[in-house]
């Protein structure tokens, strides 16, 4: 199972963790070419080499209409932009809904747009609170709005382009001391960037500045599978992202990728109930509902119960991590009031698909391999197609 553990020890802000990104995929230029074919407006991003405390990663900076902004004046929603007029030509874009619209134009995956309005929704909600004003009002016009865009979504592209099974992120580092914005001076973590960290673990009071911001608040929290330490893995790609600031301690993130050891794919969560007063059209429909939310396997067993009446045992296989999930699919799908559950550890052959060509048309065929032993079957759906139109 491919893993993504994100270590935050100097906290994480958007540009750095896509520059982290662009590095563990193993090529920073093509990286930088294919975030400007994304065609945010006026948008250029320019992924270059930075050295902090003796170690060499990537820093993305990201030009709006010529410009490069200040990292944490783009970053940051409070910043205070009175003195700034000459930027003032790119933040007419302000409300949700604008950033919505600009998302829904570019050229990206339905995927990437859905992740990036997500994350936009977490800031948003969290300024909402931060300042006691509705969803609606809250406006990105602070921020050179293009700048966060692209720190947004171009993590979500090159997560996509990763694709991870699995993301940890360390404990996040806030930094402590004050941060300058227009309403005055607030504390780090600033109020917005501590509402989006809710319920994730965090620590400061190490190292004097704003090290989090509320973009790579809302982007971790996004995509973290879990919080934690780094998992048993053997890593295969490591990325360094840049931030501008320097400190005693190297400014970055670090992102690493690899196959975790123990791998949750072949463990397997079991549930199973008997039930003795379904008809067979009930069971059918709960079975198939089963398997179309995403189940494993579904399977029912005859059984004689109590009372002599025929019942019916069904079980129904999933991922762990989905079990509470199917648990309350089943209550609601079937006659039970309770479902017992294992956790099982199962053995699985590597499966692919590919598509050969023959006489009778194109058939796709199931490689399974693994343990010294290759199977190969053609798809059912495809055969009894060919045999239809004999």
């Amino acid at each position: 199972m491919k893993i993504m553990y994100i270590e935050c020890n100097m906290g994480a802000a958007g540009d750095m963790l896509t520059a982290a990104l662009a590095e563990v995929t193993g090529d920073v230029k093509a990286c930088e070419d294919s975030l400007n074919s994304l065609g945010i407006p006026g948008v250029t991003y320019s992924l270059v080499p930075s050295v902090k405390c003796g170690i060499t990663g990537t820093h993305s900076d990201v030009s709006v209409n010529g410009t490069v902004e200040d990292e944490h004046m783009h970053e940051h929603h409070h910043h205070d932009h009175g003195h700034d007029h000459e930027h003032e030509h790119h933040h007419h874009h302000s409300s949700l809904h604008d950033i919505e619209h600009i998302i829904g134009d570019l050229n990206v995956s339905d995927k990437v747009k859905a992740d990036a309005i997500a994350v936009y929704k977490l800031i948003a909600g969290a300024e909402s609170k931060a300042h006691g004003k509705d969803v609606t009002e809250i406006h990105f016009h602070e921020v050179g709005t293009m700048d966060a865009v692209a720190d947004v979504v171009g993590f979500c592209a090159l997560m996509e382009k990763i694709s991870p099974d699995k993301v940890i992120v360390s404990p996040v580092h806030v930094g402590f001391g004050e941060v300058r914005c227009a309403h005055g001076i607030l504390p780090v973590p600033a109020p917005a960037t501590a509402h989006i960290l809710e319920g994730v673990p965090v620590y400061g009071g190490e190292v004097k500045g704003e090290l989090t911001t509320p973009t790579g608040a809302a982007l971790l929290k996004h995509f973290a599978s879990s919080f934690g330490s780094m998992p048993v893995m053997s890593i295969e790609k490591t990325g360094y992202g840049m931030g501008s600031k320097d400190f005693e301690r190297a400014n970055c993130v670090r992102i690493m990728v690899g196959e975790s050891a123990d791998s949750d794919s072949d463990k397997v969560a079991e549930l199973c109930c008997n039930v003795d007063d379904m008809t067979g059209e009930e069971t059918g429909y709960a079975t198939e509902l089963l398997m179309k939310q995403g189940a494993l396997d579904v399977f029912t067993t005859p059984v004689g119960m109590k009372k002599n009446r025929p019942g019916i045992l069904i079980t129904c296989i999933c991922r762990p991590s989905e079990k509470e999930k199917f648990a309350r699919l089943i209550f609601e799908n079937t006659t039970t009031i309770g479902i017992r559950y294992s956790l099982k550890d199962r053995f699985i052959l590597d499966r692919h698909e590919e598509t050969v060509t023959t006489k009778y048309g194109e058939v796709k065929i199931k490689i399974s391999e693994g343990f010294g032993v290759k199977k190969i079957k053609p798809g059912y759906d495809d055969i009894s197609g060919i045999t239809d139109n004999k």
